[in-house]
């Protein structure tokens, strides 16, 4: 079910690679198949679960399996298919539907939420009367685009800690050290409970993606953004609007497919397949 064509120019492309070792197994191999550079977004999708896979082949795709790694690569890959999870497959259509749909919607929440929150309170002559609630009367002592930062960074290096505590205690950890930093930092004066309010959302919503290099490209991407308000405010949020979209449409993958797929180029029936969960008896076969 395959194209062909794409088949040929993957294997013809593997079978070039010079390389004595793939240490990092799957990874080794796509780092030598697309050069990284300083594009965060994910090029590759990987499972280790039998069904996923086997849907994916169904679906028209390729895998790619590396001696000694018990994941395998799915090839081609576009943005939007990182937003799916085959465990929508095991609920009824719509409630698959809907948490397909709220998913999706997370991308856009966790990518935008503060560095527009941060815009808003920067022109709070902006915010209708309804909302004059997310103003900021007293933004403390350090910048609140600084405190967006540093609350980032910090909740990264309690990821990284839990990793490193023992399994008994790494959930409560995590848990219980961001509750306590975040309640002094409050009372020191550090912060605004916005911020931690904000980021602790934002945070929370981002463990709605399956897929955790999606995850870290949106963060980075929505800490520019932050930074682009802070220097160039809303012309700097526009510049990087627009550096986010050319890095997006310009994103190469394997075999050259568009990353954008089935939004450029369009594909209706293939949209809504990736935005509703269909019933099987609608799956008809290629």
């Amino acid at each position: 079910r395959a194209d062909k064509g794409y088949v040929d120019k993957l294997r013809a492309q593997i079978l070039s690679l010079k390389t004595d070792a793939l240490t990092l197994g799957q990874q080794s191999l796509a780092e030598r198949l697309v050069k990284p550079g300083l594009n965060p977004f994910p090029r590759f999708r990987y499972t280790e679960r039998p069904d996923t896979a086997a849907a994916s082949v169904l679906e028209g795709s390729v895998l790619v399996l590396v001696d000694t790694s018990p994941a395998v690569m799915i090839l081609p890959v576009s943005i939007f298919q990182y937003s799916q999870d085959i465990n929508d497959f095991y609920f009824p259509p719509v409630v698959g539907s809907y948490l397909r749909l709220i998913r999706l919607s997370t991308v856009f929440v966790t990518l935008f939420l503060t560095p527009l929150w941060y815009l808003l309170i920067r022109h709070p002559e902006w915010l209708p009367g309804g909302l004059q609630f997310l103003a900021v009367d007293d933004p403390g002592p350090i910048p609140v685009f600084l405190q967006i930062l540093l609350v980032e960074m910090v909740l990264d290096s309690l990821k990284l800690a839990s990793l490193n505590t023992p399994n008994a205690l790494s959930s409560s950890f995590s848990v219980v050290g961001g509750l306590i930093l975040g309640d002094f930092a409050i009372q020191a004066g550090w912060m605004i409970p916005e911020v931690v309010l904000y980021m602790a959302f934002v945070s929370i919503a981002n463990f709605a993606q399956p897929s955790f290099e999606l995850g870290y490209a949106l963060k980075l991407w929505r800490m520019l953004l932050v930074i682009s308000v802070a220097a160039g405010d809303v012309w700097g949020f526009a510049a990087g609007l627009i550096a986010l979209a050319v890095t997006v449409c310009t994103t190469k993958t394997v075999g050259g497919k568009s990353y954008l797929y089935p939004l450029v180029p369009f594909d209706g029936r293939a949209m809504l397949r990736l935005l509703f969960r269909l019933p099987e008896s609608r799956q008809k076969d290629k």
